[in-house]
């Protein structure tokens, strides 16, 4: 189990802990990861908002750097695995400006992207029968009395044609992991709903009534945290809530991996969290 590996910008600053702990886990596990030489930054955030060529030319030249590899790719953050899937569809649809970017590209790096790539979400890759194997002999701290919601987001999940590994409306791989790791995940109605994502600083008020109904709704489903794969979601659903309700950690899905096959330095990475979500971990035993 090899791939090339596009951790993307958030991961390599505020998301760093979704980085450090995709890292370890994976090394645990028996995925080797190949970070990809000279990656640059996707877009994801904006660029298809400001140029339609961009949106694809970014992401495109990190996939011609993977293809380049050998290996297929991994990327952990929903928002760059998004825009890395939609340059991949648009270069082997022959769309006008996939076109034109590959044969741009081409003239910059010497080659261009001939669509041979398999572009994975991480947890696509955890969720692979062979790992999955692995997992009772090592878990070592059971995630017992843990009650998550798992929270999807929108982009590692729609549009269908081009993302979704998962249902769209029904999703259950984030489930499925945790309660593999001995977790319980609750019915709650807000698992596919947006928190605004990128609009963090352009609609601050939007984006705050957003994250608001997604933690009260988490709140209601009888949720002691939230459990997300995404930067962007996690910061909003982290950052946003407020202070004078009861605090709700909301963790990476590859943290909760880590606290479960007993990696020490999970303590490092809930350090970077705004709810501090140690207290609820002690509680439970599972630190």
């Amino acid at each position: 189990m090899k791939y090339s590996y596009y951790p993307g910008c958030s991961l390599c600053s505020t998301a760093s802990e979704y980085n450090l702990s995709s890292e370890a886990i994976c090394a645990r596990l028996g995925i080797e990861l190949q970070e990809i030489p000279d990656w640059n930054c996707c877009g994801a955030t904006s660029a298809h908002s400001a140029s339609a060529y961009l949106s694809v030319a970014l992401p495109l030249r990190n996939l011609i750097l993977a293809e380049s590899m050998g290996l297929d790719m991994v990327v952990p953050c929903a928002a760059c695995y998004h825009w890395q899937r939609v340059a991949h569809r648009e270069v082997v649809e022959g769309t006008p400006v996939g076109r034109k970017a590959n044969e741009e590209l081409t003239e910059v790096m010497g080659r261009g992207y001939k669509g041979t790539l398999q572009i994975k979400h991480i947890m696509e890759v955890i969720l692979q029968q062979q790992v999955l194997d692995l997992l009772p002999e090592k878990v070592v701290t059971p995630l017992a009395g843990l009650k998550l919601a798992a929270y999807y987001g929108c982009l590692m999940l729609r549009p269908a044609e081009v993302v979704a590994f998962d249902d769209p409306e029904q999703p259950q791989s984030i489930d499925n992991l945790a309660k593999a790791l001995g977790a319980e995940t609750v019915r709650w109605s807000a698992k596919v709903d947006c928190c605004g994502g990128s609009f963090t600083l352009a609609e601050s008020g939007v984006v705050g009534k957003l994250t608001a109904d997604i933690v009260s709704a988490a709140r209601r489903g009888g949720a002691a945290a939230i459990v997300t794969a995404c930067p962007l979601c996690q910061a909003n659903l982290d950052t946003r809530q407020k202070e004078n309700e009861v605090q709700m950690p909301v963790f990476y899905i590859t943290e909760l991996v880590g606290v479960a096959l007993g990696m020490p330095e999970a303590r490092r990475w809930f350090r970077k969290h705004i709810v501090d979500p140690v207290p609820l971990l002690e509680e439970l035993g599972l630190l």
